[in-house]
Protein backbone atom coordinates (compact mmCIF):
# COMPACT_ATOMS: atom_id res chain seq x y z
CA UNK A 1 0.00 0.00 0.00
CA UNK A 2 1.54 3.36 -0.98
CA UNK A 3 2.07 6.06 1.60
CA UNK A 4 -0.40 8.97 1.58
CA UNK A 5 1.06 12.19 0.15
CA UNK A 6 1.39 13.78 3.59
CA UNK A 7 4.32 11.48 4.38
CA UNK A 8 6.39 12.12 1.26
CA UNK A 9 9.32 14.00 2.78
CA UNK A 10 9.69 16.75 0.21
CA UNK A 11 6.15 18.06 0.57
CA UNK A 12 6.20 21.41 2.33
CA UNK A 13 3.01 21.03 4.35
CA UNK A 14 0.84 18.47 6.06
CA UNK A 15 -2.94 18.54 6.28
CA UNK A 16 -4.24 21.19 8.70
CA UNK A 17 -5.38 19.68 11.98
CA UNK A 18 -7.46 20.68 14.94
CA UNK A 19 -5.95 21.40 18.34
CA UNK A 20 -4.74 18.25 20.05
CA UNK A 21 -6.20 17.07 23.36
CA UNK A 22 -3.61 16.18 25.95
CA UNK A 23 -2.64 16.51 29.58
CA UNK A 24 -0.01 14.24 31.11
CA UNK A 25 1.09 13.55 34.64
CA UNK A 26 4.75 13.60 35.58
CA UNK A 27 7.09 10.60 35.45
CA UNK A 28 6.29 9.02 32.09
CA UNK A 29 9.37 7.38 30.57
CA UNK A 30 11.03 9.01 27.60
CA UNK A 31 11.92 7.60 24.22
CA UNK A 32 15.33 9.19 24.78
CA UNK A 33 15.77 8.52 28.50
CA UNK A 34 14.91 5.09 29.89
CA UNK A 35 12.95 5.18 33.12
CA UNK A 36 11.46 2.65 35.45
CA UNK A 37 7.74 3.40 35.47
CA UNK A 38 5.28 5.38 33.37
CA UNK A 39 2.56 7.50 34.86
CA UNK A 40 -0.97 7.40 33.55
CA UNK A 41 -2.03 10.09 31.06
CA UNK A 42 -4.11 12.76 32.76
CA UNK A 43 -7.86 12.71 32.31
CA UNK A 44 -8.43 16.34 33.13
CA UNK A 45 -9.56 17.48 29.70
CA UNK A 46 -8.45 19.24 26.56
CA UNK A 47 -5.37 21.36 26.27
CA UNK A 48 -6.49 24.69 24.87
CA UNK A 49 -4.48 27.58 23.49
CA UNK A 50 -2.97 25.97 20.43
CA UNK A 51 -4.18 27.01 16.96
CA UNK A 52 -4.69 24.53 14.16
CA UNK A 53 -1.27 23.67 12.79
CA UNK A 54 0.66 21.31 10.59
CA UNK A 55 2.14 18.61 12.84
CA UNK A 56 5.68 17.48 12.12
CA UNK A 57 6.95 15.85 15.31
CA UNK A 58 6.02 14.52 18.74
CA UNK A 59 8.23 13.97 21.78
CA UNK A 60 7.31 12.46 25.15
CA UNK A 61 9.77 12.87 28.01
CA UNK A 62 9.54 10.31 30.76
CA UNK A 63 11.45 12.07 33.50
CA UNK A 64 9.48 15.31 33.32
CA UNK A 65 6.16 14.20 31.82
CA UNK A 66 6.58 16.85 29.15
CA UNK A 67 4.92 16.34 25.77
CA UNK A 68 6.18 18.53 22.94
CA UNK A 69 4.52 18.99 19.58
CA UNK A 70 6.59 20.37 16.69
CA UNK A 71 4.39 22.21 14.21
CA UNK A 72 4.29 24.63 11.30
CA UNK A 73 3.84 27.40 13.86
CA UNK A 74 6.54 26.38 16.31
CA UNK A 75 6.92 24.20 19.37
CA UNK A 76 4.11 23.59 21.87
CA UNK A 77 4.19 22.13 25.36
CA UNK A 78 1.01 20.06 25.32
CA UNK A 79 1.41 18.91 28.92
CA UNK A 80 0.39 22.40 30.06
CA UNK A 81 -3.24 23.42 30.51
CA UNK A 82 -3.74 25.40 28.34
CA UNK A 83 -1.02 24.39 25.91
CA UNK A 84 1.97 26.73 25.91
CA UNK A 85 3.87 27.84 22.85
CA UNK A 86 7.64 27.69 23.40
CA UNK A 87 10.13 29.95 21.68
CA UNK A 88 9.94 31.40 18.15
CA UNK A 89 7.27 30.51 15.60
CA UNK A 90 9.53 28.61 13.22
CA UNK A 91 8.20 25.89 10.92
CA UNK A 92 9.83 22.85 12.50
CA UNK A 93 9.77 20.30 9.68
CA UNK A 94 12.30 18.01 11.37
CA UNK A 95 12.46 17.51 15.14
CA UNK A 96 14.37 15.06 17.35
CA UNK A 97 15.28 14.78 21.05
CA UNK A 98 18.88 14.31 22.14
CA UNK A 99 20.19 12.36 25.14
CA UNK A 100 20.39 15.31 27.53
CA UNK A 101 17.32 16.90 29.11
CA UNK A 102 16.04 19.92 27.22
CA UNK A 103 18.23 19.32 24.17
CA UNK A 104 16.54 19.00 20.78
CA UNK A 105 17.56 19.30 17.16
CA UNK A 106 15.31 20.72 14.46
CA UNK A 107 15.17 21.97 10.91
CA UNK A 108 12.68 23.69 8.63
CA UNK A 109 11.86 27.30 7.78
CA UNK A 110 11.86 30.59 9.71
CA UNK A 111 8.66 32.08 11.03
CA UNK A 112 7.22 35.39 9.96
CA UNK A 113 9.48 38.30 10.88
CA UNK A 114 12.42 36.03 11.70
CA UNK A 115 15.96 36.98 10.76
CA UNK A 116 16.94 33.33 10.34
CA UNK A 117 17.89 32.02 6.88
CA UNK A 118 15.18 30.68 4.56
CA UNK A 119 16.41 27.13 5.11
CA UNK A 120 17.18 26.63 8.78
CA UNK A 121 19.70 23.85 8.26
CA UNK A 122 20.32 22.15 11.59
CA UNK A 123 19.43 24.13 14.70
CA UNK A 124 19.73 23.13 18.34
CA UNK A 125 18.09 24.10 21.61
CA UNK A 126 19.52 23.36 25.05
CA UNK A 127 16.69 24.96 27.02
CA UNK A 128 13.69 22.98 25.84
CA UNK A 129 12.93 25.12 22.80
CA UNK A 130 13.04 28.63 24.26
CA UNK A 131 16.12 29.60 22.25
CA UNK A 132 17.87 28.03 19.27
CA UNK A 133 21.38 28.14 17.90
CA UNK A 134 22.38 27.60 14.28
CA UNK A 135 24.75 24.66 13.94
CA UNK A 136 25.23 24.00 10.23
CA UNK A 137 23.88 23.98 6.67
CA UNK A 138 21.94 27.23 7.00
CA UNK A 139 20.44 28.19 3.61
CA UNK A 140 21.40 24.71 2.40
CA UNK A 141 19.19 22.14 4.10
CA UNK A 142 15.60 21.66 5.19
CA UNK A 143 15.71 18.29 6.93
CA UNK A 144 12.22 16.77 6.73
CA UNK A 145 13.46 13.55 8.37
CA UNK A 146 15.75 13.84 11.38
CA UNK A 147 16.83 11.64 14.28
CA UNK A 148 19.59 11.18 16.82
CA UNK A 149 21.71 8.12 17.62
CA UNK A 150 24.40 7.18 20.11
CA UNK A 151 27.07 8.35 17.69
CA UNK A 152 25.40 11.41 16.19
CA UNK A 153 22.65 12.63 13.90
CA UNK A 154 20.99 11.19 10.81
CA UNK A 155 19.02 13.51 8.54
CA UNK A 156 17.49 13.73 5.07
CA UNK A 157 17.16 16.87 2.93
CA UNK A 158 16.93 15.14 -0.43
CA UNK A 159 20.23 13.47 0.43
CA UNK A 160 20.82 11.21 3.41
CA UNK A 161 23.48 12.66 5.72
CA UNK A 162 25.13 11.76 9.02
CA UNK A 163 26.98 13.96 11.49
CA UNK A 164 28.90 13.29 14.69
CA UNK A 165 28.66 16.84 16.03
CA UNK A 166 25.88 18.48 14.01
CA UNK A 167 28.41 20.71 12.26
CA UNK A 168 30.26 18.53 9.79
CA UNK A 169 28.42 16.04 7.60
CA UNK A 170 29.00 12.89 5.60
CA UNK A 171 26.83 11.98 2.62
CA UNK A 172 25.35 8.48 2.56
CA UNK A 173 24.57 6.89 -0.80
CA UNK A 174 21.54 5.05 0.57
CA UNK A 175 19.39 4.77 -2.55
CA UNK A 176 16.07 5.40 -0.81
CA UNK A 177 13.84 8.28 0.31
CA UNK A 178 12.82 8.04 3.98
CA UNK A 179 9.44 9.26 5.15
CA UNK A 180 10.57 8.90 8.78
CA UNK A 181 13.95 8.30 10.41
CA UNK A 182 13.69 6.70 13.85
CA UNK A 183 16.62 6.40 16.22
CA UNK A 184 17.48 6.44 19.91
CA UNK A 185 20.31 8.33 21.65
CA UNK A 186 21.33 5.12 23.45
CA UNK A 187 21.77 3.04 20.30
CA UNK A 188 23.26 3.22 16.81
CA UNK A 189 20.33 1.39 15.25
CA UNK A 190 18.24 3.54 12.90
CA UNK A 191 15.05 2.67 11.06
CA UNK A 192 13.93 4.40 7.89
CA UNK A 193 10.39 3.98 6.62
CA UNK A 194 10.13 4.04 2.84
CA UNK A 195 7.67 3.26 0.05
CA UNK A 196 9.58 0.01 -0.55
CA UNK A 197 9.75 -1.13 3.07
CA UNK A 198 11.77 -0.67 6.24
CA UNK A 199 15.47 0.10 5.88
CA UNK A 200 17.63 -0.66 8.91
CA UNK A 201 21.08 0.57 9.92
CA UNK A 202 23.10 -0.73 12.86
CA UNK A 203 25.99 1.73 12.50
CA UNK A 204 24.40 5.13 12.98
CA UNK A 205 23.17 5.47 9.41
CA UNK A 206 26.41 4.74 7.58
CA UNK A 207 25.13 1.55 5.92
CA UNK A 208 21.63 0.22 5.35
CA UNK A 209 19.84 -3.05 4.66
CA UNK A 210 16.21 -3.43 3.60
CA UNK A 211 14.41 -6.16 5.50
CA UNK A 212 12.15 -7.80 2.91
CA UNK A 213 10.28 -9.70 5.62
CA UNK A 214 9.37 -6.56 7.59
CA UNK A 215 5.88 -5.06 7.28
CA UNK A 216 5.36 -1.86 5.33
CA UNK A 217 5.54 0.82 8.03
CA UNK A 218 4.75 4.50 7.69
CA UNK A 219 5.83 5.70 11.14
CA UNK A 220 8.43 4.25 13.48
CA UNK A 221 9.64 5.21 16.94
CA UNK A 222 11.90 3.74 19.61
CA UNK A 223 10.65 3.27 23.15
CA UNK A 224 14.15 2.30 24.29
CA UNK A 225 17.40 1.20 22.71
CA UNK A 226 15.82 -2.17 21.89
CA UNK A 227 12.07 -1.65 21.71
CA UNK A 228 10.57 -0.15 18.56
CA UNK A 229 7.05 0.42 17.34
CA UNK A 230 5.69 0.97 13.85
CA UNK A 231 2.40 2.02 12.30
CA UNK A 232 1.39 0.93 8.80
CA UNK A 233 -0.53 3.07 6.28
CA UNK A 234 -3.79 1.38 7.30
CA UNK A 235 -3.17 1.99 11.02
CA UNK A 236 -1.94 -1.50 11.89
CA UNK A 237 0.48 -1.32 14.82
CA UNK A 238 3.64 -3.41 15.06
CA UNK A 239 6.08 -4.03 17.90
CA UNK A 240 9.72 -5.08 17.79
CA UNK A 241 11.68 -6.29 20.83
CA UNK A 242 14.97 -6.39 18.90
CA UNK A 243 15.33 -2.89 17.46
CA UNK A 244 13.45 -3.60 14.27
CA UNK A 245 15.06 -6.91 13.36
CA UNK A 246 11.71 -8.71 13.70
CA UNK A 247 8.15 -7.47 14.13
CA UNK A 248 4.82 -8.68 15.47
CA UNK A 249 1.39 -7.19 14.94
CA UNK A 250 -0.31 -5.91 18.09
CA UNK A 251 -3.37 -3.87 17.16
CA UNK A 252 -4.68 -0.99 15.11
CA UNK A 253 -5.09 2.76 15.50
CA UNK A 254 -7.71 4.77 13.64
CA UNK A 255 -7.50 8.21 12.10
CA UNK A 256 -5.01 10.07 9.95
CA UNK A 257 -1.78 9.76 11.93
CA UNK A 258 0.74 12.60 11.72
CA UNK A 259 3.37 11.79 14.34
CA UNK A 260 4.25 8.98 16.75
CA UNK A 261 6.27 8.68 19.96
CA UNK A 262 6.92 5.75 22.29
CA UNK A 263 8.17 5.20 25.83
CA UNK A 264 9.03 2.19 27.96
CA UNK A 265 6.29 0.49 29.97
CA UNK A 266 6.49 -1.42 33.25
CA UNK A 267 4.98 -4.69 32.03
CA UNK A 268 7.04 -5.28 28.90
CA UNK A 269 4.62 -3.31 26.72
CA UNK A 270 5.73 0.09 25.45
CA UNK A 271 3.42 3.06 25.62
CA UNK A 272 2.62 4.62 22.26
CA UNK A 273 1.37 8.13 21.54
CA UNK A 274 -0.13 8.89 18.11
CA UNK A 275 -1.08 12.40 17.02
CA UNK A 276 -3.98 12.39 14.59
CA UNK A 277 -6.08 14.98 12.82
CA UNK A 278 -8.47 15.11 15.78
CA UNK A 279 -6.31 14.68 18.84
CA UNK A 280 -3.74 12.64 20.66
CA UNK A 281 -4.27 8.95 21.35
CA UNK A 282 -2.34 6.75 23.74
CA UNK A 283 -1.85 3.01 24.10
CA UNK A 284 -0.58 1.57 27.37
CA UNK A 285 -0.54 -2.03 26.15
CA UNK A 286 1.95 -1.93 23.29
CA UNK A 287 -0.53 -0.87 20.65
CA UNK A 288 -3.22 -3.46 21.29
CA UNK A 289 -5.74 -0.75 22.17
CA UNK A 290 -5.78 3.05 21.95
CA UNK A 291 -7.86 5.67 23.64
CA UNK A 292 -7.96 9.48 23.60
CA UNK A 293 -5.38 10.77 26.03
CA UNK A 294 -8.04 12.65 28.00
CA UNK A 295 -10.49 9.73 28.25
CA UNK A 296 -11.41 8.14 31.57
Amino acid sequence: MPFPPILRPRLAAITTVAALMLALSACTPSSSTPASAPASPSTSGAAAGMPSAHIHGLSVNGETGRVLLATHEGLYDMSKKPAVKIGPANDLMGFAPAMDQGVFYASGHPGQGSSLPGLLGLIKTSDGGKTWEQLSRQNESDFHALTTTKSGIVAFDGTLRTSIDGKTWKTVDAGFVPAVLAGNPYSDTVLATTQEGVQRSSDGGATWVRDKSAPLIQFAAFASAREAVGIAPDGTVYYSADAGATWKQTGKVTGEIHAVAATEGTDGNPWIWAASATGLMVSTDGGTTFRPSDAD
